[in-house]
């Protein structure tokens, strides 16, 4: 029988193992606080300095890649997204207020472009800014297989299969959680942080980061369940 505390050891799981197999985020810079360094930088870049343009896009561009690159799945429309990105932030610089900072202000941008190009392959497809309605755990589900996977051994995490299904299951999150699992997990922006990027609420990127995980734990369940399966099989018979 799962208790309470077990279940939220499996929602919080595909997390965890993605930790210890990626590379993960690693900002280049802090984005919680502005500081005067990064002031210094504004006004730079306010006044049209080229050097400014040129250290902004080499502190941030990486990460608004790898956002992007998560958003579309695509290494070539990632790149026209960083550069459209930082033509529209420096375009728009005299407007920034820095009430966040200036990282998690290109993240919005970034964001918002990339939807808008999502938006344009799909037409149907629903604003992830739309506020939820009704039950936000509605949906939610308990894998069909549940297994202990701490009983794997380390190695078996770090082998480049799993590395495949782990990036392909990120992929195929909804992007509607995979925009907030992907700012909060892997770019490591705080909750606040994510819901300015997002323009949700804080209550709202916890719910989705929440059904995020479940979604991955439930996608990823049969991979990791059959990995357990062989490792309790291999030590029975040693």
């Amino acid at each position: 029988m799962f208790t309470a505390a077990r279940i939220a050891h499996y929602a919080s799981l595909a997390a965890i193992i993605w930790r210890m197999t990626i590379e993960l985020h690693a900002p280049d810079v802090a984005l919680t606080a502005m500081s005067g360094d990064e002031g210094d930088l504004i006004q730079r870049l306010r006044a049209g300095d080229k050097s400014a343009c040129a250290e902004c896009i080499d502190r941030h561009s990486a990460g608004v890649y790898r956002l992007a690159l998560r958003m579309v799945n695509d290494p070539h429309e990632a790149e026209d997204i960083v550069q459209e990105t930082f033509l529209n932030a420096f375009k728009a610089i005299d407007s920034f207020e820095g009430r966040a900072g200036l990282g998690t202000w290109l993240y919005r941008i970034a964001y918002n472009t990339a939807l808008m190009r999502l938006r344009k392959k799909q037409p149907l497809y629903v604003s992830i800014d739309a506020t939820s309605t009704g039950n936000e755990e509605e949906g939610l589900t308990t894998p069909l297989q549940l297994f202990d996977w701490c009983c794997l051994p380390e190695e078996d995490f770090q082998t480049s299969e799993a590395r495949t299904e782990l990036e392909r299951a990120i992929a195929e999150l909804p992007e509607t959680l995979r925009a907030v699992f992907v700012l909060r997990e892997l770019e490591g922006l705080s909750t606040d942080e994510t819901a300015q990027v997002l323009n949700v609420s804080v209550a709202n990127v916890k719910v989705r980061l929440h059904r995020a995980r479940l979604w991955l734990r439930e996608r990823l369940a049969g991979y990791f369940t059959e990995l357990a399966s062989q490792a309790t099989e291999q030590t029975a018979h040693t």
